[in-house]
């Protein structure tokens, strides 16, 4: 049973994906059957077309049974529960002709499977949704995501479309598969036939996702609305195979220049209208393959050509493929004589007098897979477009835009104003030099498209400012002596217009837009503007007048050498004279900075209103040095010592941190046995007038001298010569030297007869230094593996693991324990290594298990051993 249900698990796996992946397209068709068998009832066929590519590799076959479920759109509710409908028959789609002389042609497969079944649908009045969703389309989509599902619906109209005494079946879609060529023209046919002869319009919708469904037999299809998918890498809905392709609205057909080879997804809606009157939509969206095929074709970038500026104009052939092998240009412009004719790809030509030309372009001349194309050419230059407009202009005023625009040939004819104006509807004209009120201030952007009567058209912008009233200023509020005489300034945006002053006190001309005043009290000057269009805005401006200049300037002061200083003033002064001024960075701001060097420097200044109004003051700046701090070389001390420190540079210290020291603001602390590096900030000041202090910094490095003689305890073998070795600095010692080789020399070696203790004294240049022991037990027994007989890995820390006791051992070259089923559960070649009684994890079972050891004496003798042992729970 186990074993079944794996392989099921395993089939599934394998198959659930490949069974989703089968989705190419879909389309959903209502037929109208007659009457209901209940009362206002209406009976119809619902068929689902769904498509397969047959060359699909790894794709599911057609499903057997789809689910389908009806939808009242009146209030979402489903009417029928969740309909399965099996599969009543597959055709194969018919292949249009190819194009002739295609290259690397694809083949195309592409089957439909039709699932049918009838419904009585009760009158109401939006009608009816049919949908069936299902996941994941085939891979490797261009122009959305990878393995979005698909949703196909039918929209069955109710009494807001239709009398009660009409009745409506769906169009349904032409079948036919055409093949299309990678950046090559191409036309596909999604025209549709209306069994009720109703007009069709035609355009590029959005493909539906498959919303919650995961798989193809998906069982429970959701109510409307839908969600489009969401396209990728610049495609769109309406742009679903890229910009240079397109819809004919009332023939269903796109054609275009198709993009890189790929898979697209294609959506194409139709709506129905009868007498005018709007029906419903039907939608079939289908998986165009963009192949990387080839084929010889002529087409010009425009259907036409204008040049409105030279009689050049650059040619070329849309279509770029190695398969055209010849091209020959006819400009229409015999005049030209030999140059009327060209074989180049992408030929230019000067035309020989203006007028209208037609150039032709054919492939492969008379050959079997020839091509041709034309266009007329329209030759006028000297077309110069051109307008004006007298903004700023105030709002609700008129602005008049005049057409500039002159050509050598022909006269301009139409315009096309667009002011921009969003705030009203009836913002446009025709006219070739209008007026337009914008109501409300703001920046407008107005276009013009002018054209001639000879064709040349071009399109102008400019930006349009409305304001609330014209941009106007005088000079800034000031200051005068009583004694002085002041000139105002007014100005404004536009030129023209006129002022007015106001009050007439003391003032030389009211109507001047530089007069000059001399109030000997302060007084505020009110000024009107007046535009020549009629815009107004005021302005004013306040003369203070005083007897004499206000100054005061900041105490003298004493400076750090090499720092700067602001010199403040108070004062009502509008002008200022510095002195000395090598050491300002502004000799004539109210408020410089000084960079004095010498140690005193006397700063001098003029603060003046007027030639006639000012005073003078002057400040001392001293400057001092920074102190010299110096926080002494770095030390270092031995773990358990203490350290002295030695500032110097100034008069008074602060240490940090001050951590171990003793007292951290003298300049000479003690740092009390630091347990680590670390590193001390003296702070420095002095009392010579430098107000601010310097630091320096300084490092005690902690020396610790760990000793290690090596493992806490050994043992040997009577006769067995053990190597010490011990490590922590550079110089050693060894006590006692009974059966020692040395005892200054960090690796000795002992030939110990008895049980000893060695202890060594680690130590480095400084004299700081480390103590360690080791104990040595003796065997006076042969080399041999001492293995137990038992063991209890209880976690206890008593015998919780089974490992041999070397004694004169060199090395183990192997220790295996096995379970009774000879099993190896645990292996090593590490002495004092050993078995926890685990396997793979899991604790073993208490029992009895063999083990096998190899092991080489420090006499080089192989020893190999076995046993059993038992594991006790």
């Amino acid at each position: 049973m186990k074993k079944g249900l794996l392989i099921l698990i395993i089939l599934s796996g394998i198959f659930s994906p490949v069974f989703a992946k089968h989705i190419t397209g879909g389309e959903m068709i209502y037929d109208y059957l007659g009457p209901g068998a209940t009362a206002n009832s209406k009976r119809y066929k619902i068929t689902l077309r769904l498509f397969r590519d047959n060359n699909c590799v790894g794709c599911a076959t057609m499903p057997a049974s789809v689910t389908i479920a009806i939808f009242n759109n009146d209030n979402n509710a489903n009417i029928s529960g969740f309909k399965d409908v099996s599969i009543s028959s597959t055709e194969i789609l018919p292949l249009n002709a190819l194009p002739p002389c295609i290259k690397n042609p694809p083949t195309l497969n592409y089957s439909a499977g039709y699932y049918t079944f009838e419904v009585d649908l009760p009158e109401n009045n939006a009608g009816y949704t049919a949908a069936y969703q299902t996941c994941c389309r085939i891979d490797g989509i261009e122009n959305i995501p990878n393995q979005v599902g698909g949703t196909y619906i039918a929209n069955i109209p109710g009494k807001n479309s239709l009398l009660s005494s009409e009745n409506d079946s769906s169009p349904m879609f032409f079948q036919g598969i055409s093949v299309v060529c990678y950046n090559k023209p191409f036309t596909l046919d999604f025209s549709a036939t209306d069994p009720d002869r109703d007009s069709l319009v035609y355009y590029l919708c959005d493909a539906y996702d498959g919303g919650d469904a995961r798989n193809a037999a998906y069982t429970t299809p959701a109510a409307p609305p839908y969600n489009p998918v969401q396209y990728v890498n610049g495609f769109s809905s309406s742009q679903p195979l890229g910009a240079l392709a397109s819809i004919n609205k009332a023939t269903g057909i796109i054609s275009g220049i198709a993009p890189d080879a790929g898979k697209y997804v294609v959506s194409v809606c139709v709506e129905s209208y009868r007498k005018g009157k709007y029906i419903s939509t039907h939608r079939k969206d289908f998986i165009i393959s963009v192949a990387a095929c080839d084929l010889p074709g002529a087409k010009l970038v425009t259907p036409f050509y204008i040049n409105c500026d030279s009689f050049k104009v650059n040619f070329t052939n849309l279509i770029e493929s190695p398969l055209n092998l010849t091209f020959n240009w006819n400009f229409g412009d015999p005049a030209s004589g030999a140059n009327n004719i060209s074989t180049l790809s992408s030929p230019g030509h000067i035309f020989s007098d203006t007028g209208v030309f037609i150039v032709q372009l054919i492939i492969n001349k008379g050959s079997g897979c020839a091509d041709s194309a034309t266009a007329p050419v329209k030759i006028y230059p000297g077309f110069f477009p051109a307008f004006k407009q007298n903004a700023p202009m105030c709002k609700g005023l008129p602005v008049q835009f005049t057409d500039l625009t002159t050509a050598r040939y022909g006269v301009a004819s139409n315009w096309r104003w667009d002011f921009g104006d969003k705030n009203i509807s009836n913002d446009t004209s025709r006219l070739k030099s209008p007026t337009h009120i914008y109501p409300k201030a703001g920046s407008y952007l107005a276009t013009l498209i002018v054209s001639t009567d000879k064709g040349c058209t071009a399109t102008l912008t400019d930006t349009v400012s409305i304001v609330d009233k014209p941009a106007f200023s005088v000079s800034n509020d000031t200051l005068i002596c009583v004694i002085d005489t002041l000139q105002l300034l007014a100005k404004a945006s536009v030129p023209g217009g006129s002022v007015t002053w106001s009050p007439n006190y003391n003032i030389n001309n009211i109507n001047s837009f530089t007069p000059l005043v001399s109030p000997d009290v302060t007084t505020v000057y009110h000024v009107q503007f007046k535009d020549n269009f009629g815009c107004e805005a005021t302005d004013s401006v306040k003369v203070n007048v005083v007897t004499e200049v206000s100054l005061q300037i900041a105490n003298d002061t004493t400076i750090c050498r090499t720092d700067s200083v602001t010199l403040k003033l108070k004062t009502d002064a509008l002008y200022f004279t510095w002195a000395p001024s090598e050491t300002l960075n502004n000799a004539v701001a109210q408020n410089p900075v000084a960079y004095p060097a010498d140690p005193s420097t006397t700063y001098q200044v003029k603060a003046s209103i007027s030639n006639k109004c000012f005073k003078t003051a002057s400040i001392i700046v001293k400057t001092a040095p920074y102190p010299l701090a110096n926080a002494g070389a770095d030390t270092s001390v031995c773990f358990g010592k203490s350290a002295s420190l030695h500032a110097s540079g100034g008069s008074i210290y602060s240490w940090t941190p001050t951590f171990f020291l003793n007292n951290p603001n003298i300049s000479n602390p003690i740092s009390q046995n630091p347990t680590a590096k670390i590193r001390y900030i003296v702070t420095v000041r002095d009392t010579l007038g430098c107000p601010k202090p310097k630091t320096d910094t300084m490092f005690v490095t902690v020396v610790k001298i760990i000793a290690d003689a090596g493992p806490r305890d050994t043992s040997v073998v009577l006769d067995q010569l053990l190597q010490l070795t011990a490590t922590g600095s550079t110089n050693y010692l060894w006590s006692p030297n009974t059966w020692l080789s040395s005892v200054n020399i960090f690796n000795p070696t002992a030939l110990p007869l008895d049980n000893i203790q060695y202890a060594v004294r680690v130590s480095d240049a400084q004299g700081c230094f480390g103590l360690d022991t080791i104990n040595v037990k003796l065997f006076k027994v042969d080399p041999d593996l001492y293995v137990p007989t038992a063991f209890s890995p209880d976690g206890d820390g008593i015998n919780d693991i089974f490992r041999p006791i070397a004694l004169g051992i060199k090395s183990i070259e192997s220790f295996r324990v096995y379970n009774r089923w000879g099993q190896m559960v645990y292996s090593t070649s590490q002495i004092g290594q050993g078995w926890n009684g685990k396997f793979g994890g899991v604790d073993q079972p208490a029992g009895t298990f063999v083990w096998y050891a190899e092991a080489t004496s420090y006499k080089d003798k192989k020893i190999k051993k076995k046993g059993t042992v038992i594991l006790i729970r």
